[in-house]
């Protein structure tokens, strides 16, 4: 009774359960913290999501989304940066997104502060 030894864990098992110890720890950080800060460099555009959400608010009339809502754009190759639907659509140097002005839609004009 005194040489009895108990059962070893095997090497290849431990290796696996350390494995599945750190891939459980990466999905859990990546669905609470968000994968992009995670693996930022996984990120790719969202240009066409952006023109279509503009397009939605532009066909259900929903002028606070079109006019006012800022839509951060990341298009893979400039910093990203944060506009409207409004100002995608009619400022120039947005043209290449291909966001549509919205005829059924009249946004206001910004004032400038007077100082």
């Amino acid at each position: 009774m005194d040489n009895k030894r108990g059962q070893g864990l095997s090497t290849s098992t431990i290796i696996l359960l350390v494995l599945g110890l750190i891939i459980l720890v990466i999905l859990i950080l990546g669905f609470t913290m968000g994968w992009n800060k995670i693996f930022p460099f996984l990120s790719s555009n969202n240009v066409q999501t952006i023109v279509n959400n503009c397009e939605a608010a532009c066909v259900t009339q929903a002028k606070f989304d079109f006019c006012t809502t800022e839509r951060e754009v990341n298009d893979g190759t400039n910093p990203k940066f944060k506009t409207t639907c409004n100002e995608l659509a009619t400022t120039e140097a947005y043209s290449l997104y291909g966001v549509k002005v919205c005829s059924g839609i009249t946004c206001p004009v910004a004032e400038t502060p007077v100082e």
